[in-house]
């Protein structure tokens, strides 16, 4: 059963699914995503980027897919910063900063430093709700995710699977093997005679 009916976006969809999970398997390549995600909404701006190619590189995870949902996830980081900023003034009993512009460029000139002790205090309480939120949406996103991404590979692993198992006398690829198993000191399965 395919997902998608038109036959090019099934093709182009298999295209992405295979360049994008490339060396990944279906739980490694939502895990990867659902963390881009995670990451890109981050109550901070600029610092997304940078922080999934880290990770990318420390969890030996897919670059381009984390890089992907990170910055499909820029919207929706831009959605939830004044929701998290006013969740974490509540959560942790901060006096309320007014967000308007005319007021905030006011303040800034006459007190910065004042300012710019508030402001780095609202975004670490908001940095610490979206961490609060981050581990449960992250397990939930991986669930569905991987869930998702199986369903979309089944009908391919199928067919390549029928296909594969319609020929079993088919040779193709046997022999390439020969140099590299007679190069590790392996003896050939097919024995002596079918070398030859």
């Amino acid at each position: 059963m395919q997902l998608i009916q038109s036959p090019r976006i099934q093709a182009a969809l298999d295209k992405i699914i295979e360049w994008g999970s490339y060396g990944c398997t279906p739980r490694q390549l939502a895990f990867t995503l659902a963390l881009g995600f995670a990451i890109g909404c981050i109550p901070v701006f600029g610092v997304t980027s940078g922080i999934c190619a880290l990770l990318a590189l420390l969890l030996r995870l897919n670059m381009p897919a984390i890089q992907a949902a990170n910055w499909i996830a820029m919207p929706v980081q831009v959605l939830l910063l004044i929701p998290f900023l006013r969740i974490g003034e509540w959560l942790f009993a901060a006096t309320p900063v007014a967000l308007n512009r005319s007021e905030l460029l006011a303040r800034i000139q006459n007190t910065p430093l004042q300012v710019l002790e508030q402001m780095g205090g609202l975004f670490g309480h908001a940095i610490l709700v979206w961490l609060i939120l981050a581990a449960p949406a992250l397990l939930v996103l991986t669930l569905v995710l991987t869930m998702l991404i199986t369903r979309i590979k089944m009908p391919n692993a199928i067919g390549a699977k029928q296909s594969i198992t319609a020929s079993p006398q088919s040779t193709v690829g046997q022999d390439s093997l020969v140099p590299v198993l007679d190069g590790l000191g392996a003896v050939d399965p097919r024995g002596v005679d079918e070398v030859a």
